[in-house]
């Protein structure tokens, strides 16, 4: 028997594809998928798998207990909009939401990681997991940016980081260095729908992390859905940070990017001193 990892599944593609690859190298996922954002995929990926509401603090904490799991990651996203469903909390989390200062999303996380480890629970950086799809600076497809691209690319990517650092969100849809779209509550697919939306094709999409990415809390990703969202939109270029954002089906991603005329680069984007 393998060593046991309790799992907190939001919503996002990936998800089931990290599942899968703990899976493989022969770790035991314990998994709880939130009513309305996990993935249905998860139940034939994990070990044990259970459905749980959002506001069910305490039955997460049971659940993991009775499932002899000692250390727990959090993947994927939960929509803010649940948060205002308050209709569904049972009282123990009525009392954490309602003793939270801070009820941004990062300030949720953060809480989630202090009850979590004060339940016995030792909260894991998922990073080691994932580490292979995290991607070097480079391009990735056989067309290059062109010099104003990446002028847009740099100027986008800087820009993502200051509103990725104001939790707002992390993706941003660039046209000619205007702004066009920034990524709310809907996720990065639907940022770049707006954005086509509000500026027609040509545009360049960025994701970006925080300045300082705690990975326990989130994991910035992309994967072959956001190419799909770009080529619906007819963008011209996909760019995301260095070893902050994680590439999921990255080959398939790549292969029909390059079908398709799109650019895909990797930018280093160093710290602000």
């Amino acid at each position: 028997m393998g060593r046991r990892i309790g799992i907190i599944a939001g919503s996002g593609k990936f998800v089931p594809l990290a599942v899968s690859e703990m899976t493989r190298k022969g770790l035991v996922c314990i998994v709880v998928g939130i009513e309305g954002e996990a993935s249905p995929r998860l139940e034939n990926e994990a070990e044990v798998f259970s459905w749980l509401r959002p506001g069910e603090a305490a039955g997460v904490i049971r659940f993991f207990r009775k499932h002899g799991v000692s250390e727990v990651m959090m993947l994927g996203k939960v929509r803010p909009a649940v948060f205002l469903r308050q209709g569904l909390f049972g009282g123990l989390t009525r009392k954490i939401w309602d003793g939270l200062e801070d009820k941004s999303p990062t300030g949720l996380l953060k809480a989630a990681v202090v009850f979590l480890e004060a339940s016995g629970l030792r909260v894991l950086n998922p990073v080691s997991v994932l580490k292979p799809y995290f991607c070097e600076a480079g391009v990735l497809t056989k067309k290059r940016p062109t010099k104003a691209q990446f002028e847009a690319i740099d100027f986008g990517l800087k820009t993502a980081r200051k509103v990725a650092d104001l939790d707002i969100g992390q993706t941003l849809v660039i046209k000619d260095r205007l702004v066009v779209a920034v990524e709310g509550a809907e996720g990065t697919d639907e940022t770049i729908s707006r954005g086509f939306r509000i500026a027609g094709s040509g545009c360049v999409v960025v994701k970006a992390g925080r300045t300082s990415q705690d990975m326990r809390l989130d994991v910035p990703a992309v994967g072959l859905d956001t190419v799909r969202s770009l080529i619906r939109a007819g963008s011209a270029a996909l760019a995301l940070e260095a070893r902050k954002v994680a590439f999921f089906q990255r080959d398939k991603a790549v292969s029909l990017a390059n079908a398709n005329g799109i650019t895909i680069v990797v930018r280093e984007l160093k710290t602000s001193r």
